[in-house]
This record gives structure tokens, C-alpha cells and sequence, in this order.
């Protein structure tokens, strides 16, 4: 039997583990050989964890752009009134290989400011 103490760790283990293989092979499902740069007004915006998002109207689409981590965005400077509905945004990423009209964005650009997401 194992000791009481020795289960949490193991389920730590099991936990990181499993997401760094979720985390990674969810990336793969992006076409990194094609990037596309997505321009309009924000249409909604979803600034929650896993990682926050919002849709774009582009010139002949509207786009759900993958953004970082809410961590991640205030590190970098990007806080929820910066990606709110309404503001103009410029995001340039990879399309997703799987979702139609899905990107996950390497950098966004507003208000005369680009910000590096990765």
C-alpha cells in the first residue's frame, strides 16, 4: 500500500504531465508554415484562462484568435480594456489545422502598440 504522504505528489506528476502533452500536442494543430494577419474590430472578447480569446471581423471573415494565458497577457502588458469589444486589432498567427477560421496569435497590434503573446 502506498503511504498517504506519497499520493499527492504522484497525482501532481500525473496531473503536469498529462497537461505538457495536452499543452504540446495541441500547438501542432497550427499551420506555423502559413501565418495570416487578421485586421478589424473586436466583435467578443474572452479574457479568462485557459487562454483568453476574441473574435475579429477580418476583411472577408470573422476570426477566433487564440491570444496567451491571462498571466501571460498581463505580463506582456495586455490587460481585459485593451482587447475589449470595439477596439481595432491587428493579430498575426498561425491558422489552426482543424477549427475553420481559428488562429492562435504570436503578437497582436492596437492602439499603435504590438504585443509579443509567446
Amino acid at each position: 500500500m502506498m503511504p498517504v504522504r506519497a499520493a499527492p505528489a504522484i497525482l501532481s506528476i500525473v496531473v503536469l504531465t498529462s497537461a505538457a502533452a495536452f499543452a504540446q500536442r495541441g500547438w501542432e494543430s497550427y499551420d506555423a508554415g502559413h501565418p495570416v494577419t487578421v485586421e478589424g474590430p473586436i466583435l467578443v472578447s474572452t479574457f479568462e484562462d485557459p487562454q483568453a480569446t476574441i473574435s475579429v471581423k477580418g476583411a472577408d471573415k470573422i476570426w477566433t484568435v487564440t491570444l496567451a494565458p491571462v498571466s501571460q497577457m498581463i505580463e506582456r502588458g495586455v490587460k481585459a480594456d485593451l482587447v475589449a469589444v470595439g477596439k481595432k486589432v491587428s493579430a498575426y498567427g498561425y491558422p489552426s489545422k482543424i477549427e475553420m477560421n481559428e488562429m492562435r496569435a504570436e503578437r497582436i497590434s492596437m492602439d499603435g502598440k504590438t504585443y509579443e503573446l509567446r
